[in-house]
């Protein structure tokens, strides 16, 4: 196995600094339960010396030039490049994620670490005359960006290094001093880029950045702090909002989940439409908040649809994570598989038609193509973060439209025609944060605005959004 940081005697990244833990936690093989790793856990009052720590160096952090935090920010992301075989065979082995798709995450956070380098150097502000009124003529307002202050981040098991990056890369492009409460799944991964990130020059200021891989009651002081000026989650829309109700800071930014839908229309060439929903129904199990969860399309095409999707569930390859050619590997755990079978047998039972897949081996979930199922069940209105696709006919455009819209999810729609006046009608009533024209549900540039509405989330990421929702303006008003 690649080299996993620091288990030989369990440890924490407190304030920069490795430290020894009173407490492990037991991190343990999607594939076969058996243990990975043993990891330090943090308790409350290690969270509380983080804090402590964090805050006084915010002043230090906030006036340090951009031009070390964008070397620094190079320096993790080339360190990262350098060590991608190990860091993609960490989040394969502690994620279930098959190897292919670990080496795509590894490579999309090398990306996401650049791109808040450049965003380093571009935090701007704004110059304002005031002599539209007779009080201000002779002034000016000049407003600048900085940052909030000290940023908690609590990141998900899915993508457990780089949706790390898109917490602590605009932190670090700001001058904003973190603490980083890896999922408790999958923390190896995040404890490997806080191993990286000691070893970059330029060094942080003592104190500003902490990795405490902990449960949740441990954490608690991250939500009762007032020296927590961001809250910044990933995770389920039940932990994220009610973390909302009960955090003291006063920015919080949730990425939460969805129930994917895509609307196909007659336009859109069909094998390559089905090469594409398959890929984002199925990939990483359907672990992704924007899988292809539902699958919108014409009457005329059901039967193709149908009979397509289930002969490329079927051909989809199992096997070790670590195999080239394996496609399609386990849930988290096997809890969470005996649910999405639960939620297909409820369906089935109900009414379904099942098409292709939805037996279980332990954490296995062969991929299920369904149809018909009742709008008031979990399979359709809940999120089932599981390799599950669920097919529904639509006789109009305006049908389709009401059938994506349908739930409390809000985070992201795909449409899979090239006729401008139905993407203009769906971007104009969708209520979700992003609608891919050309393109199923699941699709993610580092870059790009990202961020749901209604149950799916509050505020936006992507490296310059996050950016911005980290400072807020200072404006000085000159004389005149």
């Amino acid at each position: 196995m690649a080299s996993v940081p620091r288990t030989d005697s369990p440890h924490l990244i407190l304030g920069g600094c490795t430290r020894p833990a009173m407490r492990t936690l037991e991190v343990l093989s999607p594939e076969d339960g058996g243990l990975l790793a043993e990891v330090g856990r943090a308790g409350p009052g290690d969270f509380e010396e983080a804090i402590r720590t964090a805050a006084a160096c915010r002043r230090a952090l906030a006036e340090e030039p951009a031009w070390r935090r964008k070397e620094r920010l190079r320096a993790l992301a080339e360190a990262l490049r350098l060590r991608a075989a190990e860091a993609a065979e960490i989040l394969a082995r502690e994620a279930g994620k098959p190897l292919r798709y670990a080496r795509g995450e590894v490579e999309r956070a090398v990306t996401t670490l650049e791109l808040s380098a450049e965003e380093a150097g571009r935090l701007d502000g704004r110059l304002q005359p005031l002599d539209g009124l007779p009080a201000g003529a002779g002034r000016l307002a000049l407003e600048r960006r900085v940052p909030r202050g000290l940023c908690a981040f609590i990141t998900p098991f899915n993508f457990p290094l780089n949706l790390v990056c898109h917490k602590i890369g605009p932190a670090m492009a700001v001058g904003a001093p973190w603490i980083l409460k890896p999922a408790e799944k999958t923390p190896l991964s995040a404890l490997f880029l806080g191993e990286l990130l000691q070893d970059c020059e330029p060094p942080a200021p003592e104190g500003a950045w902490s990795i405490l891989p902990a449960l949740p009651e441990d954490a608690s002081a991250l939500l009762r702090s007032e020296e927590v000026r961001v809250l910044s989650f990933t995770g389920s829309a039940r932990v994220g909002w009610k973390l909302r109700r009960e955090a003291a800071a006063p920015t919080v930014i949730l990425e939460l989940g969805g129930s994917g839908a895509t609307i196909l229309a007659e336009d859109w060439p069909l094998e390559d439409a089905l090469d594409r929903c398959a890929r984002a129904a199925f990939a990483y199990s359907g672990q992704v908040c924007i899988s292809l969860q539902r699958l919108l399309v014409p009457e005329t095409l059901r039967e193709p649809v149908l009979a397509g999707l289930a002969e490329r569930a079927a051909s989809l390859r199992r096997g070790p994570v670590l195999d080239e050619a394996t496609e399609i590997g386990p849930l988290i755990r096997e809890p969470e598989a005996q649910r999405v079978c639960a939620w297909i047998e409820e369906a089935v039972a109900r009414g379904a038609r099942l098409h292709a897949g939805g037996g279980r081996d332990g954490a296995f979930v062969e991929p299920a193509v369904l149809e018909r199922v009742p709008h008031d069940l979990p399979l359709w209105r809940e999120e089932v973060f599981g390799p599950v696709v669920v097919v529904e006919t639509w006789r109009d455009f305006d049908e389709a439209l009401e059938l994506a819209g349908e739930g409390p999810w809000g985070l992201q729609a795909g449409l899979l025609t090239r006729d401008w006046e139905r993407i203009r009608r769906a971007w104009s009533r969708l209520e979700c944060g992003q609608i891919l024209a050309g393109d199923t549900c699941m699709f993610r540039v580092d870059s790009m605005p990202y961020g749901g509405t209604k149950r799916s989330g509050l505020g936006r990421e992507g490296v310059r959004d996050a950016v911005r929702a980290l400072t807020e303006a200072r404006t000085l008003i000159l004389p005149g």
